[in-house]
């Protein structure tokens, strides 16, 4: 599991003017317990890829046929917004299950399985037009791991990074920000999953990956012995952001946004963070 130090953060203390405000959000926003748009009439069907990764995810790791992680134990940054979520939209924690589906599937076109996925997917354009996004409930960087005493370990800019081998997973955003912000001399390498992309690093088939920046944390503290951060990426534009996907033109995504727009409100996505992605920092690279 990630050293503590990285991610555990002592219980946030809800200041009595936010009494009121917390108060209210007992109340569900929705009642979808009885939408024909579920999978499975009164249960939500939650969704994320296997392994599930710290600190998304943690808990359970003996609780097949979850690798790593069980994402119904509540523990982990998305495995606990995710059932906040589903508790304002209607639904008891008895009344939501989960089931893998892989990444990149998660927003290919056709019909989905799940009602909601929760892994860690970028809002893109692209990826809209096969399913329906929720709006943001983590607003996400890129960042850079490479081993330590390497030559790309002493870069301090993003010019510096071209003459490198990167890696990254299919399908991902941290793939776009090596093509369209890295621009490498060397076509960046690809691999179907993140363990593949990590071992890569591990094994010296290539110089440096790039993940967001909380799972870079649990790369170099558990995955990769000799790893380090080398920074994040500067923003452009729009920030990245993650959010829960749905089938395309799910009724349920209206829900989830005034969900996660009263969890903003009350301070309860901030709480989240704070307990399960403090620490979750790095500079920028120039």
């Amino acid at each position: 599991m990630v050293r503590r130090s990285l991610f555990a953060a002592t219980a946030a203390v809800v200041p009595l003017l936010l009494a009121g405000q917390a108060a209210a959000a007992t109340k569900p926003v929705c009642n979808l317990t009885g939408s024909s748009a579920l999978q499975e009439r009164g249960v939500l069907t939650l969704s994320t890829d296997n392994p599930a990764f710290p600190p998304w995810f943690g808990g359970g790791e003996k609780n097949p046929p979850w690798q790593i992680n069980d994402p119904s134990t509540g523990k982990g940054y998305e495995s606990a917004v995710a059932y906040e979520v589903a508790r304002r939209i209607g639904f008891a924690r008895n009344k939501v299950k989960w089931i893998y589906t892989p990444f990149d599937k998660s927003f290919a076109p056709g019909d989905k399985d799940f009602d909601l996925f929760f892994n860690q997917v970028s809002y893109r354009p692209a990826r809209a037009r096969n399913v329906a996004f929720s709006i943001s409930y983590y607003n996400v960087t890129q960042a850079i791991v490479v081993r330590k005493n390497t030559p790309i370990a002493r870069v301090r800019t993003v010019a510096g990074l071209k003459g490198f081998q990167f890696g990254a997973q299919r399908g991902t955003t941290s793939l776009d920000a090596i093509n369209e912000r890295i621009k490498p001399d060397k076509s960046p390498r690809v691999y179907p999953t993140n363990v593949n992309a990590v071992n890569a690093l591990k094994n010296g088939r290539v110089d440096a990956i790039v993940v967001d920046l909380p799972t870079a944390y649990f790369v170099t503290a558990v995955q990769v012995p000799d790893g380090r951060i080398l920074g994040q990426l500067p923003v452009q534009g729009t920030p990245e952001y993650f959010g829960a996907v749905a089938q395309k033109g799910s009724p349920l995504i209206p829900c989830v946004n005034k969900a996660l727009r009263q969890m903003r409100r009350d301070k309860t996505l901030a709480r989240i963070e704070q307990k399960w992605l403090a620490g979750a920092t790095a500079p920028f690279l120039r």
